[in-house]
C-alpha cells in the first residue's frame, strides 16, 4: 500500500534491504511471496501501511534532542 509523501521505489528498497528471507515468509502469503520472487509484485504493494511503517521506522535510528 502506498505511503503518501514518500517515492515507492525508495520505500521497497530499504523494505528489501531490511527483511531477511523468514521475515519475507512471516509478513507475506504462500501466493504473495510467490508474486514478489516472480516480480509480478512489490513489497510496498503487498504489505499493509502499518507494517511497512513499522520496518521503516524500525531501521531509523532515534533522533537524539540534545544535538
Amino acid at each position: 500500500m502506498p505511503i503518501p509523501g514518500y517515492d515507492p521505489d525508495d520505500i521497497d528498497d530499504k523494505l528489501e534491504g531490511s527483511l531477511t528471507d523468514d521475515q519475507l515468509e512471516s509478513h507475506l502469503s504462500d501466493a504473495e511471496l510467490e508474486a514478489y520472487r516472480d516480480g509480478d509484485e512489490s513489497l510496498i504493494d503487498l504489505l499493509e501501511e502499518d507494517e511497512v511503517r513499522r520496518i521503516v521506522d524500525d531501521e531509523d535510528p532515534p533522533l537524539d534532542a540534545s544535538d
